[in-house]
């Protein structure tokens, strides 16, 4: 017993008043409903038989207000005021009404189920909502059928997740379908609990909502910090071990110390505290977000583009090596000479930076259109750093003091553009040399080279005599001879 009360004390189990400011009323409520459901002395609930079916398990009105005047010695009024309330907040309700409230007659009600009780906190999403007026509509029973109100709910709700209704009715269907495998009278006990826990929380137009709270009582609920709730051994569940108690301690002082930096933060430092704000609202702006139509439309598009260069889903590019022992496609992509070099291939560098990178003929031919323009030396710098990536580990402290020398040192013959603070970093990290020593340098000339360089490319002859190769075709018209050949012939 020792151990589960610090259990709980850890978990902060003792704790529940604090979860939810109702929760104290819910309680005392709750204890007056098991009264009610006592077998000796409780209110009688029985089985009525009608011409042709049964009720089960419902008790009256008449006999309940009874009950309350015998039990807590108040009067009818006080009675009905107070059966009233208890079938507002949901814990009975009458089959054959939507509107909770108790009358002194002959009029059948049931007790709802512990699962549904406010207690539990209960927080239905509309999804859910919308999943349980489809469902009605599934059923053919005339006490399912929907009122005028849950209708034009279902209206709204069908307009307002349009985009995944067919999600919805899919799983309103498989619930019904479970349902029709219950017993008749079990489905119909069911049935009533659940369509009257959608009361309380979806209530007819013009009845109290119970399950709202008004601002005061909202700012009560600390809804950063949620005890977690757990079940006492009598309730048949095991014992805690003490290695359960000894995380959960940890994760209580982890939070406990999370939550004085945070106190701290917002209390004793408000300067330090707006900037952080700041700057996790400046990360959310960063984020960016795409639409899943766009994303898509993006993916289609590069589908597309790369279609032809795949040798299993477009015969274009002529024999496929994999499957034949024609290697012709290979030779065609390794090839460094100009004469030999197919248009598709030529093609393939316009469609991204990294494609022309990839290609060695594609790199070659960068670096003398960056020769011409006395730029040549990012390139050469980018190759260098991707080089010593692939060296081994004894090796890399030479090549990496050899960049240095050649690309940014004080006396380098061909200095790189980098500002200050990548230069900087680079010297730090000079200090412990590693594959990775020039990699903010590096990331900064392929930016430059993409967002310059590439385009200017593009635009320039070279590339495009490389695209649009003129075709050497024999004359069909025989080359006639000269004047004095004419007159050599003559003589002769």
């Amino acid at each position: 017993m020792q151990k589960m009360a610090h259990w709980r004390r850890v978990n902060g189990a003792g704790d529940e008043e604090c979860s939810h400011p109702n929760l104290i009323v819910y309680r005392k409520i709750e204890r007056l409903i098991q009264r009610m459901q006592d077998e000796r002395n409780g209110v009688p609930v029985r089985t009525v038989k009608s011409f042709m079916s049964k009720v089960p398990s419902v008790f009256t009105g008449a006999d309940l207000v009874q009950w309350l005047m015998k039990t807590l010695d108040i009067d009818q009024a006080n009675s009905i005021h107070l059966g009233s309330l208890l079938a507002a907040h949901g814990y009975f309700f009458p089959i054959t009404d939507h509107v909770l409230t108790l009358k002194d007659d002959n009029t059948f009600y049931r007790f709802q189920t512990p699962y549904f009780w406010p207690s539990n906190c209960w927080e239905p999403e509309n999804t859910d909502y919308a999943v349980y007026l489809c469902k009605r509509t599934m059923q053919n029973k005339s006490r399912l059928e929907l009122a005028d109100y849950e209708a034009e709910n279902l209206a709204k709700l069908q307009r307002m997740f349009s985009r995944k209704w067919e999600f919805i009715f899919m799983q309103a269907e498989a619930q019904a379908k479970v349902d029709k495998k219950r017993d008749k009278m079990e489905r119909k006990v069911l049935d009533s609990q659940e369509r009257a826990f959608w009361d309380v929380h979806r209530p007819v137009p013009g009845c109290v909502n119970t399950t709202e709270m008004d601002i005061k009582k909202l700012s009560r609920i600390n809804r950063t910090f949620k005890k977690k709730k757990i079940n006492s051994p009598e309730d048949g569940d095991r014992c805690p071990s003490d290695s359960d108690i000894q995380s959960a301690s940890e994760e209580s002082k982890r939070q406990e110390s999370s939550h004085h930096h945070h106190l701290h933060f917002a209390c004793c430092s408000p300067i330090l505290f707006l900037t952080r704000k700041v700057e996790m609202l400046k990360a959310r702006l960063e984020k960016r977000q795409y639409k899943t139509s766009k994303v898509a439309e993006l993916l289609i598009a590069y589908c597309q583009q790369y279609r032809d260069y795949d040798s299993f889903l477009s015969t274009e590019l002529g024999p496929n090596p994999w499957i034949t022992d024609d290697t012709a496609l290979w030779e065609a992509a390794s090839t460094m000479s100009l004469k030999e070099v197919p248009v598709y291939r030529v093609k393939k560098w316009g469609f991204s930076f990294d494609d022309l990178l990839k290609d060695s003929l594609g790199r070659d031919q960068l670096s003398k259109f960056l020769a011409k323009e006395f730029s040549d030396e990012n390139l050469r710098f980018w190759i260098a750093c991707q080089d010593l990536k692939k060296m081994t580990f004894s090796q890399v402290p030479a090549k990496v003091q050899q960049i240095y020398s050649e690309f940014l040192s004080d006396s380098s013959h061909s200095p790189i553009n980098v500002d200050s603070k990548i230069l900087d970093t680079t010297r730090k990290n000079m200090k412990n040399p590693n594959r990775y020593t020039f990699d903010a340098a590096q990331e900064h000339i392929y930016t430059l080279m993409r967002s310059d360089s590439y385009p200017r490319f593009l635009r320039s002859e070279q590339y495009k005599e490389l695209l649009n190769p003129k075709k050497k075709t024999k004359s069909l018209i025989p080359k006639l001879p000269s004047l004095a050949t004419k007159a050599e012939v003559l003589d002769k």
